[in-house]
């Protein structure tokens, strides 16, 4: 199954190192970001699944709730997880799926076969809670994910939603964004009465707070 922007986030309902979930009761009111791995007990997994519990106050604080998955079980999962904490100097405390059967993993195309049959790439999904997916992103398996970005893209998601705006190239909280094209002079000085800079017709920077 291919995924694209947009789409409903498929419902699952499978095992993780924090008992049985069904994916959209569990994700209900919050953005998800969810991630799978190749397999436990393999360095570059070891890093990111450390990252991502030391972020666990950056995704609270945005209303996002962090799920892993990888086709090892649930006890390979709960063993690995020690080695985490151990090595990353943290405390995991968000679910791991065990996508022993690939079910997940095909559902929502993690399966690369060009670099593996049975592991998983490292597939990320930011899904909102609507349960619809808004941003795709897949790395290889040697190389690890840049939180930095995945908490940039989050912020900005948020961002767009809430002030009806754009975020252009390289944005970070703070900084300038752009007023929609969809959006007429009258209707932004009623939107953005803190004014704006035209530096041509369709593009429009304002700062918000």
């Amino acid at each position: 199954m291919t995924l694209r922007i947009g789409d409903t986030a498929p419902n699952f309902t499978i095992d993780t190192t924090q008992g049985s979930i069904e994916f959209h009761d569990w994700a209900k009111g919050s953005w998800v970001f969810f991630f799978s791995h190749p397999a436990d007990y393999t360095p570059v997994c070891t890093t990111e699944m450390g990252r991502t519990a030391q972020l666990a106050p950056e995704f609270e604080k945005r209303n996002v709730k962090p799920l892993g998955l990888s086709t090892d079980t649930v006890e390979a999962h709960k063993g690995w997880i020690n080695d985490v904490n151990d090595t990353q100097n943290t405390l995991l405390e968000f679910p791991i799926v065990a996508d022993k059967d690939l079910e997940v993993a095909q559902l929502y195309d993690m399966i690369h076969p060009n670099e593996s049959a049975t592991a998983t790439v490292r597939s990320v999904f930011i899904i909102d809670p609507n349960q619809k997916v808004r941003l795709i992103m897949t790395y290889p398996m040697t190389v690890g994910r840049n939180f930095n970005e995945i908490l940039r893209v989050i912020d900005a998601l948020q961002t767009t939603d809430r002030d009806e705006v754009a975020c252009p190239a390289d944005w970070l909280p703070g900084d300038s964004v752009i007023i929609r094209p969809t959006v007429s002079d009258e209707e932004a000085k009623e939107k953005f009465p803190q004014g704006w800079k035209t530096l041509r017709p369709y593009l429009r920077l304002t700062d918000i707070k």
